[in-house]
């Protein structure tokens, strides 16, 4: 016998649709397939930053960094695979060296981007680039010049709703994307290693966890450590990467490194990344007979 549909039915299931439709429209907006939701965040960390605190060297720099990311980008793209390539991850790298890199002059905005665009075609091993790209054009430029290029060291401050405002979005983000327990590894080992430190150089703890709290500190927990490019693939095996540049920072900033989490990302992320293609290719190779 056929159902019989009530104006109450009717009603209900009309008024169950936009529902549902939301919050599936809502779910799609927060998945690992939006690209742009990683562009938004960063581009929110800017905001807030520049409005409360003056966070950039000048909004003509960070936009001569974002452009020189984005037409490489695209024009090597064009030339290695024949078609141009979705700028998110480029519009991320630029505006990750422009908050990032502090230098007078406008030289180093374009060449770092350019170093961090062109690692991504050139520094590769089996297909896969081995470093975040941002974060070895930085490295590389403050080995190079040293005394023309600084990076970001300033603070929130007192104002604690900038940093929630960043944390809220960034851990529903990365949560969203199966990325936060990277995050959450790093920060629990970095307030641990602060303790650590405290200890040994005498310091309270407030001031050796005080760092993580900056705006430097939140592209670099949310962008750089979980970069799905040029992370491990097993999660436990992504928790102990996120705990070993925790322990690496720590030894550098006990040698006074003001640096020290660049260059603890860039030792040990790639480290394990290629020990980590090594085994894959090692397992896929046949054994002679």
């Amino acid at each position: 016998m056929p159902e019989t549909i009530t104006g109450t039915n009717m009603a209900s299931e009309v008024a169950a649709a936009p529902s549902s439709q939301s919050a599936s429209a809502l779910s799609r907006f927060f998945s690992i397939e939006n690209r742009y939701l990683a562009p938004m965040l960063i581009t929110t960390i800017l905001l807030v930053g520049q409005i409360s605190y003056g966070l950039l060297e000048s909004f003509t720099r960070t936009i001569l960094a974002i452009a020189a990311a984005m037409l490489l980008e695209l024009a090597l793209g064009r030339l290695v695979y024949g078609k141009f390539p979705n700028l998110a991850s480029s519009y991320i790298t630029g505006i990750s060296v422009g908050i990032l890199i502090r230098s007078p002059e406008f030289w180093p905005y374009v060449l770092c981007s350019a170093i961090a665009i062109t690692s991504k075609y050139v520094v590769r091993w089996k297909g896969r680039h081995l470093w975040n790209p941002s974060n070895f054009a930085i490295c590389v430029l403050l080995l190079l010049a040293p005394e023309a290029v600084s990076t970001l060291s300033i603070q929130w401050g007192n104002a604690i709703w900038p940093l929630l405002i960043v944390w809220v979005l960034g851990a529903l983000i990365t949560w969203r994307v199966n990325r936060f327990h990277i995050t959450a590894t790093y920060v629990l080992s970095f307030w641990a290693f602060a303790a650590l430190r405290g200890l040994i150089t005498g310091h309270g703890f407030l001031a050796e966890v005080a760092p993580i709290t900056g705006p430097m500190y939140q592209l670099f927990i949310f962008f750089m450590i979980t970069d799905p490019r040029t992370t491990v693939k097993p999660k436990w095996a992504q928790c102990l990467v996120a705990f070993l540049v925790a322990a690496v920072e720590m030894v550098l900033r006990l040698a006074e490194n003001i640096h020290a989490p660049y260059y603890a990302l860039t030792i040990v992320g790639p480290a394990a990344l290629a020990i980590e293609i090594w085994r894959t290719t090692r397992k896929q190779t046949p054994v002679k007979t």
